[in-house]
């Protein structure tokens, strides 16, 4: 019995999460649940699993909670709160699916305190990948992929050694505006951008995939998870979304993991690693109905915010961490419709060339780089 802190339970990745606990009860056990508002997901969550904790983000919504906690389940709230349970859970796994550089001080809670970690929080390493894995090599913590890219290279990776690998290939759907020309991109809206044809994900992950900028904060992240130089990551757009990322070998051979569209998948290897399980909603891929595969090479005219990815994280330092918070800020004035769509790349360009940056940051100095660039942006 694998038991289980679940922080971000009400979002896409959390409730899908909890799918999978759903499926395998002899397996695992939820020890913790943490979310943000939504209170009323939260309280079913808490009849159906029973977890000994339940942290919120604001102390006034915990008399929401009051008459729907079971015995021997408390509710405590705010960050502070958070930290301190994580630290003190009983639970070995602890599942990071807030959408954020907000997930970044539970990660360290939980490096530090020895837990292996689902990484669903892509910004974590993106805006400290420095500062992470240097605490999982201290701390004896260890990271495991949840995105399904990510999810797809350890698979591919099982039984290598790093000598071996020449290259990883991370592969995107091209997101919902990969057959508009350049001039139509200039009218996009926000409803338009949210019509991922592939996969079910939140807005700002899906906004992000509009504008490729999800694609560089996973090569950013591929970069600390598999220590691999950034000439050795590319990204290829493959419309079907069947294969989900390859290894290239030192040979020329490559290995790569197949299968429909279904972040389950990736949630339950990360959840069950090193075993695999059973899981019922996906369905079977048969080749022969797809019949074709396409592939296609990025166009860094149209995928500026990925090719700005690739020189932040070359650049290392801090630049991550401005071209995380000032996305972040950029994508939801575009959601806000205070911002077209092409202006996204635009902003965080300024944001980035603005910045002087500081080689080795700390937590704090990470911490006071991402609230510096998120307020410059939002006063103009």
């Amino acid at each position: 019995m694998k038991e289980i802190a679940l922080i971000g339970s009400t979002g896409s990745i959390g409730t899908q999460t909890l799918d999978v606990i759903r499926q395998h009860q002899d397996r695992f056990r939820v020890r913790l649940l943490a979310c943000g508002t939504n209170i009323e997901r939260l309280k079913q969550q808490i009849a159906e699993f029973h977890p000994e904790v339940v942290v919120i983000r604001d102390e006034k919504d915990l008399i929401k909670l009051e008459a729907h906690l079971p015995t021997g389940t408390k509710a405590v709230a705010g960050e502070t709160a958070l930290l301190e349970e994580i630290a003190k859970t009983n639970a070995s796994f602890v599942m990071n699916a807030i959408v954020g550089s907000q997930g970044l001080k539970p990660t360290m809670a939980a490096i530090k305190a020895g837990k292996t970690i689902g990484i669903a929080n892509k910004e974590t390493l993106v805006t400290a990948g420095h500062l992470v894995t240097e605490a999982c090599n201290h701390y004896g913590a260890q990271l495991i992929a949840v995105d399904s890219e990510h999810s797809a290279i350890l698979q591919s990776l099982e039984g290598s050694k790093r000598e071996e690998i020449s290259r990883l290939i991370v592969t995107a759907s091209g997101g919902s505006f990969r057959d508009w020309s350049a001039e139509e991109l200039q009218h996009a809206r926000p409803e338009d951008a949210l019509k991922h044809p592939n996969w079910s994900m939140g807005q700002k992950v899906t906004i992000d995939s509009a504008t490729m900028m999800n694609k560089g904060l996973e090569v950013i992240e591929a970069h600390w998870l598999f220590n691999m130089p950034y000439e050795s990551i590319d990204v290829l757009i493959h419309r079907e979304s069947i294969i989900h990322s390859l290894v290239e070998y030192q040979d020329k051979s490559m290995i790569a993991q197949l299968g429909t569209p279904d972040m389950k998948v990736a949630i339950q290897y990360a959840l069950a690693y090193p075993d695999r399980l059973e899981l019922n909603g996906p369905e079977r891929l048969n080749l022969w109905e797809v019949g074709t595969l396409h592939f296609e090479k990025i166009d860094p005219l149209k995928h500026q915010c990925l090719m700005m990815a690739y020189q932040a994280g070359k650049t290392g330092g801090s630049a991550p961490t401005v071209l995380n918070a000032a996305n972040e800020v950029a994508v939801q004035m575009f959601l806000e419709g205070k911002l077209t769509f092409t202006g996204i790349a635009t902003v965080v360009e300024k944001a980035l060339s603005e910045h002087t940056v500081i080689d080795h940051p700390s937590i704090e100095k990470v911490l006071e780089i991402d609230e510096e660039t998120r307020t410059r942006m939002m006063t103009g």
